[in-house]
């Protein structure tokens, strides 16, 4: 159940924050936020911090409710330290999802290609099997991913009851990659606002 919240918190966030700037594009909202006084850095961060927080919601939910109380899953460490890593998580999937809108021309192509991103990072990066167990290839791979950490951080948080202390070099790699992530995705945002002036 926790490792379904996890995996749940990657593709929701990457689906409903590509998804919507899909959409916008198709039905040239883009073009109204345009004309407004407004940085593409901005209309980026409104998208992803509103998004994010209903992902975050429904976190919250899934692990106080269902976790907790109906599966009757006992959670050894701090519920608000998890909660803030996995905004840190949130901010840099959604990030990944806009990067993706900025490559697709259409939801079709979209889905495709969050196909593509989903699944290795769900598959590889520690949530599903052991990443001892993958060639050491795979594992250098995939720290340039988001997900490894936060599922290494996650899982020592609701598993083991880690602190801070224990979690920080984790955090500090994710919202590094994640920080990563967003630049590419703004640049890219930067590159279709121009093209949708032109």
């Amino acid at each position: 159940g926790v490792m379904e919240v996890i995996n749940n918190v990657t593709m929701l966030t990457i689906i409903l924050v590509g998804a919507a700037f899909i959409r916008e594009r198709e039905h040239g909202t883009i073009e109204h936020l345009l004309v407004m006084p407004l940085t593409p850095f901005e209309i980026m961060m409104a998208k992803i911090w509103a998004n994010g927080l209903a992902v975050l919601c429904g976190v919250s939910f899934a692990l106080l409710v269902m976790v907790e109380r109906v599966l009757a899953v006992p959670i050894a460490g701090s519920l608000p330290l998890f909660l803030a890593a996995a905004a840190c998580y949130l901010f840099a999937a959604a990030s990944i999802g806009i990067f993706l809108g900025t490559l697709a021309r259409s939801m079709p192509q979209f889905g495709l290609l969050v196909i593509l991103s989903i699944i290795p990072l769900l598959m590889l990066s520690g949530g599903v099997s052991p990443r001892e167990s993958m060639p050491e290839m795979v594992q250098n791979i995939m720290l340039a991913a988001p997900t490894t950490y936060f599922v290494r951080l996650a899982q020592g948080i609701l598993y083991r009851g880690a602190g801070l202390d224990v979690v920080w070099r984790d955090l500090l790699a994710m919202t590094a990659v994640g920080a990563a992530f967003f630049t590419i995705a703004l640049i890219r945002f930067r590159k279709a606002v121009t093209q949708t002036q032109v």
